[in-house]
């Protein structure tokens, strides 16, 4: 078992399966509805929780829906610095191909006014930040490289704290549509880049070597929170030191489990698989 620390957003989710997406005024009936934790940070908690090891939430969730957030992310250990949040996130979800449209307060108005607790990046063997409690995330990150914890990041979208966070990190999980080239990533201290292209393969760069990863083929029905499994399990993967190959393997592995279900039992489903590997 290894601990991952995951440093950074909480929300509510108000997940809605529909046939269509809605045309601007009109008006549709869902399929189904579900009010669960979401973002990048708690949904790779739960991933790592549900894969057999000890998750570690430092997050923002002492709110009105913080109660609620705090009782569904069990097993998660949960440490709650500032005030506002968890974000309430409308998640709407098409059912014939899992595609989903998200609106969420994202951390705006959640105030990370608190410092990192003791204990809890020593106590790691990997720390993930996701950036969107900036300066909680710069505090872990520099806390873990004196401890020599490796950090990586869930470089989703461009955040102003990346200019002094990117030298900090180990290994940067990017989205397709992230701002930065490798390249560019790499010149700002980055030792090794990984990049997920939805259902292409995921590619990566290291000291001038390059590789990729297929994705596997599966039949999807939520795609919501799937990148955020996909960075809890190579955040397992990193604390283990898996060659990166097979680190990329195994987080594909886990995404297409996420994808294959629904926001009502990914979490369950996801522990099932791992008892059946």
């Amino acid at each position: 078992m290894v601990s991952v620390l995951c440093v950074g957003l909480t929300t509510v989710d108000v997940s809605q399966v529909v046939a269509e997406f809605p045309a601007p005024g009109q008006k549709v009936q869902s399929l189904g509805v579900h009010l669960a934790p979401g973002g990048p940070a708690a949904n790779a908690a739960r991933a790592v929780a549900a894969l057999g090891h000890r998750a570690v939430l430092l997050t923002a969730v002492d709110g009105e829906l913080g109660g609620f957030a705090r009782e569904r992310l069990r097993p998660v250990e949960v440490h709650s610095v500032g005030a506002g949040g968890p974000a309430l996130s409308m998640v709407v979800v098409r059912e014939r191909d899992g595609e989903r449209t998200v609106v969420s307060r994202n951390a705006a108005g959640a105030g990370a006014a608190g410092e990192v607790p003791a204990g809890l990046v020593e106590a790691a063997d990997v720390v993930l930040v996701d950036g969107h409690h900036g300066r909680l995330a710069l505090e872990a990150a520099r806390r873990a490289r004196r401890r020599g914890v490796p950090v990586v990041l869930d470089a989703g979208s461009w955040k102003p704290v990346l200019d002094d966070l990117l030298p900090l990190v180990d290994v940067a999980a990017c989205a397709e549509g992230f701002e930065l080239s490798e390249r560019e990533v790499h010149d700002r201290g980055v030792p090794l880049v990984v990049r997920t292209h939805g259902p292409r393969p995921v590619t990566w760069s290291r000291g001038g070597a390059v590789g990729s990863q297929p994705v596997p083929v599966v039949e999807v029905r939520d795609t919501n929170g799937a990148g955020d499994a996909w960075h809890g399990a190579l955040a397992v993967a990193v604390a283990r030191g898996d060659d990166v190959a097979d680190a990329v393997a195994w987080a594909n592995e886990v995404a297409a489990v996420r994808v294959r279900h629904n926001a009502w039992d990914w979490v369950e489903e996801l522990g099932r698989w791992r008892d059946r590997r």
